[in-house]
């Protein structure tokens, strides 16, 4: 036992039979923590002095306590002593063991007196309290940006070194963070555990679940200020938000071109290097994006999933339906400043403005001829190829030109659509009609 002197000179208190007792008289001058026994006072004291006598033999890690060295000792050795009942799994430290079993009691003992949220460990509570004070103790010293979790700091700073610690051992792709690890092997697993309640769809991640969920609630959290137009997303805000502000910040470099959306611009990158990744089996015909793609091969199963409420009419993609509800609302968004008319869809629009532009881009190899429409170039190939692809099934005849046909099966109806306004003499065929008004206006 210690002599009183040499307690004295520690600048202990002296031995009493409340210490023996187990009353914490033993204090550190630091911190003011007290305890019962003049050993844990020196391994405590340790904290404070960052002495850390306890070294790892095969790492050269140091610890300020012993246990904490043995439990470290657990990483190399692969023991893990401490097993949870409940599910099996084990763990290196008693501690841990602890906080685990929480999952399965749902005990959450941490409380934060400010927003009432509650958590199983003291970390994850520290942690949050920062969100309320707004500490950020951890800083990047490469940009200078400033982290809450040291966890997130050492994650943001893989963005500098280019590492990527965390590989596929499937396909080999490799990740900055552990959790878009297991976010990605779910892609080789097809496991998808967060399901939507109302219309029973998979996702692989809860935040695709949750913007999934906005299609059935209507949810659309993100206005845009300057229109009013709203959101489910945050990044579709975003794109949208170059409408107003005319940021293109996707550029070509072969052509020049910029584009709003980084899709839009891979899409056009498939024009110079002329890749079409997506086959259709069925009919061989191949395109650049894969949505594109997706609406095709409904031409083939004839699914049409985008329904009119007005009329039922049925279409297989959604751009079809909102330019046909057009015809029910009679909108016209798309307006020519040039000569007042107006369009329900942007790409009748388009073509229109190449009659003011004179643009014709569309070339006939063969002669040299210019069209403003694809469509018109097709046509006109045929006069070529020699091509009549529309037959009249009552008597055989055939057509280079749908709209040929179309005439021409009038004469088998008696149909005499093409009527005129002076004189009220109605014609089958629209030829016809010109030459009726040509011959009043001679002399």
């Amino acid at each position: 036992m210690k002599s009183e002197s040499r307690r004295r000179a520690l600048g202990e208190p002296p031995h009493t039979p409340a210490a023996a007792a187990g009353s914490k008289m033993h204090h550190c001058s630091d911190c003011g923590k007290s305890f019962t026994k003049i050993a844990v006072l020196k391994r405590h004291r340790h904290i404070h002095t960052g002495e850390k006598l306890y070294h790892c033999d095969q790492c050269e890690k140091s610890f300020t306590q012993q246990g904490n060295l043995k439990s470290h000792q657990h990483v190399h050795t692969g023991v893990k002593p401490y097993n949870c009942e409940q599910c099996g799994k084990s763990f290196t430290q008693q501690g841990s063991l602890r906080s685990h079993q929480r999952i399965h009691t749902g005990v959450k003992p941490y409380h934060c007196d400010q927003c009432g949220k509650s958590f199983n460990h003291q970390n994850s509570f520290r942690i949050h309290q920062r969100v309320h004070t707004g500490e950020k103790l951890y800083h990047c010293e490469q940009c200078g940006k400033i982290f809450s979790h040291q966890s997130s700091l050492k994650r943001h700073q893989h963005i500098h070194t280019g590492e990527r610690p965390y590989h596929c051992e499937q396909c080999g792709k490799s990740f900055t963070q552990q959790g878009n690890l297991r976010l990605h092997q779910r892609v080789h697993t097809g496991v998808k555990p967060y399901h939507c309640e109302q219309c029973g769809k998979s996702f692989t991640q809860q935040e695709h679940l949750k913007l999934h969920q906005r299609i059935h609630t209507g949810e659309k959290p993100y206005p845009c200020k300057q229109c009013g137009k709203s959101f489910t997303q945050q990044d579709h805000l975003k794109v949208h938000q170059r409408i107003h502000t005319g940021e293109k910040p996707y550029y070509c470099e072969q052509c020049g071109k910029s584009f709003t959306h980084q899709s839009y611009f891979r899409i056009h990158q498939s024009i110079h290097t002329g890749v079409k990744p997506y086959y259709c089996e069925q009919c061989g015909k191949s395109f650049t994006h894969q949505n594109n793609f997706r609406i095709h091969q409904r031409i083939h199963t004839g699914v049409k999933p985008y329904h009119c409420e007005q009329c039922g009419k049925s279409f297989n993609c959604q751009s079809s339906l909102k330019s046909h509800q057009r015809i029910h609302t009679g909108e016209k968004p798309y307006y020519c400043e040039q000569c007042g008319k107006s369009f329900t869809h942007q790409s009748n629009f388009r073509i229109h403005q190449r009659i003011h532009t004179g643009e014709k881009p569309y070339h006939c190899e063969q002669c040299g001829k210019s069209f403003t429409q694809q469509g018109s170039l097709k046509s006109h190939q045929r006069i070529h190829t020699g091509e009549k692809p529309y037959p009249c099934k009552q008597c055989g005849k055939s057509f280079s030109a749908q709209s040929a046909l179309l005439s021409h099966q009038q004469s088998h109806t008696g149909q005499k659509l093409y009527l005129c306004g002076h004189c009220g003499r109605s014609y089958v065929y629209q030829s016809s009609l010109r030459n009726h008004k040509c011959s009043k206006i001679q002399p």
